[in-house]
């Protein structure tokens, strides 16, 4: 019963097709599922991940008409994604040449990174992913093979204070603190807790902040962290785990592409708990992936009345 890595992360978006428009075409990734938020159908729930859409790929947004997001503590903060170490070039000069708010390329807890935002001020870090990953390029990727994207991680989340958050991490989440590292902000120490097997893919930085305001959620925040476990089985042994424990949380819910369980860390974060199956080519062919509305059969029948609220992407 382990957690092996980030499943995906999900952010908000006020600008649905902005966004599709910038991690399509800036970054690169494929749009792999094109939904609804099934909690509120109104809204797009966008997936972007590899070419085979696999778990710990994932970045999704809901789009919701939100106020831009106010930073603080008790949040998100930041988002890795990995690339190979000597690509940060090639995304230096491209994120410049788009007039997007970007860092130099510097050595930060070991790895070659360079941190930007995307066009909603959405922090995010790319990372010198480890040299064995395994890739899964997409074909029609306006990026090269060689210089695309290949997941998420790590993930950082900013706290007031360690020792709560810490307990859950590691007693009842059973992560394994390997190391800390100064904030590159200056704004405190961050400390870096491990799942699974290890490395960028699955690692979650906790950065302790204490002197700032608490953050307001908003567009171009993160709504929460998913976490990786490879089927339902697993989520049945993890609700019944965070209830043995007394962790309040949702009891599993059915997402149709995989099942999940949802709860907050003591510092305010959202965390889910996410099975790797089924997969989002349950209901539509790999190779045409989000290129049309996919709801989840227990949404199906408002397909009329969703479509004709949602906002055309093109």
């Amino acid at each position: 019963m382990e957690l092996t890595g980030i499943h995906h992360l999900t952010a908000i978006t006020a600008n649905a097709p902005g966004n599709k428009r910038f991690y399509t075409d800036t970054l690169g990734l494929r749009l792999v599922k094109k939904t609804v938020n099934q909690d509120d159908t109104s809204a797009y729930h966008l997936f972007y991940a590899d070419g085979l859409a696999r778990p710990g790929t994932d970045l999704t947004f809901f789009d919701w008409p939100a106020a831009p997001e106010r930073r603080g503590t008790h949040s998100i903060s930041r988002t890795g994604l990995r690339v190979a170490g000597d690509s940060l070039d090639f995304w230096a000069g491209r994120l410049a040449d788009r007039g997007l708010s970007l860092g130099q390329i510097a050595s930060l807890d070991g790895r070659a990174s360079l941190d930007f935002e995307d066009p909603e001020g959405q922090r995010f870090r790319l990372t010198e992913d480890a040299p064995d990953a395994v890739t899964v390029p997409w074909e029609k990727s306006p990026v090269p093979a060689q210089h695309q994207i290949h997941g998420l991680g790590p993930i950082t989340i900013s706290v007031p204070e360690l020792a709560p958050t810490e307990l859950v991490l590691t007693q009842v989440m059973g992560l394994r603190k390997v190391r800390d590292y100064a904030s590159p902000d200056g704004q405190g120490t961050v400390h870096v807790y491990e799942m699974g097997q290890g490395g960028p893919s699955a690692e979650l930085h906790v950065a302790v902040q204490p002197d700032l305001p608490v953050a307001r959620p908003g567009a171009g925040g993160v709504h929460h962290v998913a976490f990786r476990v490879p089927d339902k089985p697993a989520i049945h042994e993890w609700a019944r785990r965070l209830s043995d424990m007394r962790v309040p949380n949702s009891g599993e819910v059915e997402r149709y592409y995989f099942r999940s369980l949802y709860f907050r860390e003591p510092g305010g974060n959202l965390f889910e708990i996410a099975s790797d199956d089924p997969g989002f080519a349950v209901d539509e062919p790999l190779e045409s992936l989000g290129e049309t509305l996919s709801l989840p059969p227990f949404l199906e029948g408002q397909r009329a009345m969703i479509e004709a609220r949602l906002k055309p992407l093109d």
